[in-house]
C-alpha cells in the first residue's frame, strides 16, 4: 500500500535502524534530512487521508490524518530535527538510532486510527525511549532505566487489559471518543495516565529522565507525555475527572521543583505541571479547551526542549548538574543563557512568547465554562510557574554568586538548535494565528487584550517579587526528593531484605533437622533425602528469586 510506505512514522524507524550503519558526514546528513523528509510527506498528505489493513481478522488503522494528528507530526518532527541539528555531532549512534525510532514510534501513535495498531506503537516508544535513557551509559541511567522501563511496562499491561475488555463489551477497536464508564475504558483512561505523568505513578518522570545524557532528555520530554495528551484528546475529552487531575499535577510539579537542586530535575518537575495544564483543559472539554490543549502542547515541546538544549549544555561543558555548584554562567556562556531566558520566559507565559497565547486559552475556557475554582487555581499555578521554571531555574544557573566556572558556550551544532527553538518561542508568541490555523477547531479567541495582558503581568510581577523576596528559602541543599517513588525504591527493597534475613534466620532453625532427616534417610528410605533435597532447592530459588527483584527495584 503506498500510503504506507510514506507513513511518516515508519520513515523514522527505518532510519533509526540505519542510522548504526552510517559514519561521519552521512550519519550527520541522514539524521537532518529525515526528519524534514518526514514533515514534507505529512504535509502533502489530504487531511482525509487514511491507509489500513488487515491483521488477525481486525481491520488496522495505520494511518488516519487529520487537523489534531497533523498538529502533533508537525511539532514532532520539527523537534526531531532540532534535536538532531543539537547533538548531531556529539551524541553516539546508539542514541540518536533509538531516539529516531522512539521519534517514529510517537508518530505512529498519533496516526493510529485503532487501539490495537496504538499499543504496538505505544510498547515501540517504551522500549526505544528505555535504550534512549540507557544510551549513558552509566549505573544511575542503567537504575533509572530498570524502574522507567517496569513502570511502563506495567502501563502496557494495564492498557492491553483494558483494550481486550473494550473489545469483548463493543466488538470495536477503533480509537474514538469514549466515557470511563466501564471496566475497560477505565483501564484505557489508566494506562493513557500512567504515560502522562498523573498519579500516583508520576515519580518515574523526574526519577528517569534526568539520568539521561545531555541530549537524551531533549528526546525524552518530547514524546511520551505528550502522545498521552494526544490520546486522551482523542479518547476522553469532557470526562472530568481530568480536571481534578490535571489540577493536582499542575501543583505536584511546581512544588517539588521548588525543592529541587538540581537543574535537570527541576525542569522534568516541570513537565509534569505543564502536561497538567493540558490534561485539566481536556478534562474542561469545550472546543475552546481542547484548542488551548493543542496549542499549549506544540508550544511546550518547544520552549521545554529549549529549556533542556540550555541546560544539556551546561552540563555538556561543566559537568555539573546542582544548582548549588552553579552560577555566574552569564558571562561565559551568553548564547546560553539568553536561550535558556527565552524559553523561560515562554514557559512562565510572558507576553510576546509563545507560551501566552496557548496557556490563556486554557484559562479562558474555564473563565467561559463559569468554573471559578479552576481559574483561579490556574491563575495561582502561572505565578507558580514562573517562580519556578521562570526565575529559578536561569537565576540559580546563569546569575546568583559566581561559581568561579568559566565555560564556554557549547559547540555551534547545539548553539544552533537552541537559537532556532528560542525564534519559534518568540515568532509564535507575536504571530499567534500562524499556530492557530493548524488547531482541530475553528479560534475565536484574541490573546492580546488589555485584561489578558495585565493580568499576566501583574502575575508575574508579584511572583518575581515573592522569590526574590524568599530568596533564602529559595537556596537548596544536596537533596533529592522522593514522593510515591519511595514506595518502591525504599519500602520494597527494604522489605525484601527483611524476608532475606528472615527467611536466613528460618533456613539455620531447619538446618538440624534437615541433617537429622538426612541422617535417617541414608539408614532408612533415600526417598526421604530426595524430599530433602528438593526442599532445599526450593528454598535457594526462591531467594534467588527475591534477590534478583531486590537488584532489578534497587
Amino acid at each position: 500500500m503506498m500510503c504506507s510506505l510514506l507513513h511518516p512514522g515508519l520513515i523514522l524507524i527505518l532510519a533509526g535502524l540505519l542510522i548504526p550503519l552510517c559514519k561521519g558526514k552521512l550519519r550527520t546528513a541522514v539524521v537532518l534530512a529525515v526528519p524534514l523528509c518526514a514533515l514534507a510527506v505529512v504535509w502533502n498528505l489530504d487531511l482525509t487521508t487514511s491507509c489500513s489493513t488487515s491483521y488477525l481478522g481486525f481491520e488496522l488503522q495505520l494511518l488516519r490524518l487529520d487537523a489534531l494528528s497533523l498538529l502533533f507530526i508537525t511539532v514532532f518532527a520539527i523537534t526531531v530535527f532540532t534535536g538532531s541539528l543539537y547533538c548531531c555531532l556529539q551524541a553516539n549512534s546508539r542514541e540518536l538510532s533509538a531516539a529516531f525510532i522512539y521519534a517514529g514510534g510517537a508518530m505512529a501513535v498519533v496516526l493510529a486510527g485503532d487501539l490495537i495498531t496504538l499499543f504496538i506503537f505505544w510498547e515501540l516508544m517504551a522500549l526505544s525511549s528505555t535504550l534512549v535513557l540507557w544510551s549513558a551509559s552509566n549505573e544511575s541511567s542503567r537504575r533509572a532505566g530498570m524502574r522507567y522501563i517496569l513502570i511502563h511496562l506495567l502501563g502496557g499491561v494495564v492498557l492491553m487489559a483494558g483494550i481486550t475488555a473494550y473489545l469483548n463489551q463493543t466488538g470495536s477497536i477503533a480509537l474514538t471518543a469514549m466515557q470511563p464508564d466501564s471496566i475497560g475504558t477505565v483501564l484505557i483512561l489508566c494506562g493513557f495516565l500512567l504515560n502522562a505523568g498523573a498519579p500516583p505513578l508520576t515519580a518515574w518522570l523526574a526519577d528517569a529522565y534526568p539520568e539521561a545524557s545531555f541530549s537524551g532528555m531533549v528526546f525524552l520530554s518530547a514524546f511520551t507525555t505528550k502522545t498521552a495528551v494526544y490520546v486522551l484528546m482523542r479518547g476522553f475529552p469532557g470526562t472530568e475527572i481530568l480536571i481534578a487531575i490535571g489540577v493536582f499535577m499542575i501543583f505536584y510539579g511546581i512544588i517539588y521543583a521548588l525543592l529541587e537542586n538540581d537543574m535537570r530535575r527541576i525542569l522534568a518537575y516541570s513537565i509534569v505541571n505543564q502536561v497538567g495544564f493540558m490534561i485539566c483543559g481536556i478534562g474542561i472539554g469545550t472546543e475552546m479547551a481542547l484548542n488551548g490543549a493543542a496549542a499549549h502542547a506544540f508550544t511546550h515541546i518547544v520552549y521545554k526542549a529549549l529549556l533542556l538544549m540550555s541546560a544539556g549544555s551546561v552540563l555538556y561543558m561543566t559537568g555539573k548538574r546542582k544548582c548549588t555548584d552553579l552560577g555566574g554562567l552569564i558571562h561565559s556562556m551568553p548564547v546560553t543563557a539568553v536561550c535558556g531566558i527565552i524559553g523561560a520566559l515562554a514557559i512562565s507565559s510572558f507576553p510576546l512568547t509563545s507560551g501566552f497565547v496557548s496557556k490563556s486559552m486554557i484559562t479562558q475556557s474555564a473563565v467561559d465554562q463559569h468554573i471559578l475554582w479552576v481559574w483561579l487555581a490556574l491563575q495561582a499555578a502561572s505565578a507558580g510557574v514562573f517562580l519556578h521554571a521562570g526565575i529559578k531555574f536561569p537565576w540559580f544557573v546563569f546569575f546568583q554568586k559566581d561559581s568561579g566556572l568559566r565555560p564556554e558556550d557549547p559547540p555551534l551544532n547545539m548553539q544552533l538548535g537552541m537559537i532556532l527553538f528560542a525564534f519559534v518561542c518568540l515568532f509564535l508568541g507575536v504571530f499567534p494565528n500562524v499556530l492557530y490555523a493548524m488547531l482541530p477547531y475553528q479560534v475565536d479567541y484574541v490573546p492580546y487584550t488589555a485584561a489578558h495582558t495585565l493580568t499576566q503581568l501583574q502575575l508575574l510581577l508579584f511572583s518575581g517579587l515573592a522569590f526574590f523576596v524568599m530568596l533564602p528559602l529559595m537556596k537548596r541543599t544536596l537533596t533529592i526528593s522522593l514522593d510515591f517513588d519511595w514506595f518502591y525504591r525504599k519500602l520494597i527493597p527494604q522489605l525484601v531484605k527483611w524476608l532475606e534475613q528472615l527467611l536466613s534466620i528460618v533456613s539455620q532453625w531447619l538446618m538440624p533437622i534437615q541433617n537429622k532427616l538426612m541422617t535417617v534417610s541414608l539408614l532408612q528410605n533415600a526417598s526421604v533425602s530426595n524430599r530433602t533435597l528438593a526442599f532445599n532447592l526450593c528454598l535457594v530459588m526462591f531467594l534467588f528469586v527475591i534477590t534478583l527483584i531486590y537488584y532489578l527495584l534497587v
